[in-house]
């Protein structure tokens, strides 16, 4: 990470130039560089891993899809319906766009859902959100 360029950070999931253009100059500062050194010297590492991109296609279904829930849902929390939907490979977002693949409707849903029916995008209640997700 320290030695990547904004043309290699872009190429992330969901990094675009500015954010690649603010990691390229956090490490640019010596005083970061330094701190993160003291840090290794200290002891303090961190795991290499695949990340969440590492499930096999069959293991993440969702890949690539971005969901935004709102309103109340009959019986998820929106927490449990965005760790079911990030353990199929998805992604859950706060705000409706035209990237947007599913809006996850509960009760009193408020503007994101008059956004969505305007850009199109498939609606879904509880029940066909856990239909999707089997």
């Amino acid at each position: 990470l320290i030695e990547a360029d904004t043309e290699r950070l872009q190429q992330i999931p969901d990094i675009g130039p500015v954010v690649a253009q603010s990691i390229v100059d956090f490490f640019a500062e010596a005083h970061n560089c330094e701190v993160i050194e003291q840090l290794r010297a200290s002891g303090v590492h961190w795991d290499e891993h695949e990340g969440k991109s590492s499930l096999s296609a069959a293991a993440a279904p969702l890949q690539g899809k971005t969901f935004v829930l709102t309103g109340t849902l009959p019986t998820l929390s929106r927490e449990e319906a965005k760790e079911k939907i990030e353990a199929l490979g998805g992604k859950v977002s706060g705000s409706v766009s035209k990237k947007t693949d599913y809006v996850v409707v509960g009760a009193d849903p408020g503007s994101k859902y008059d956004k969505a029916v305007g850009l199109g995008i498939i609606i879904l209640d509880e029940g066909g959100l856990l239909t999707l997700l089997q």
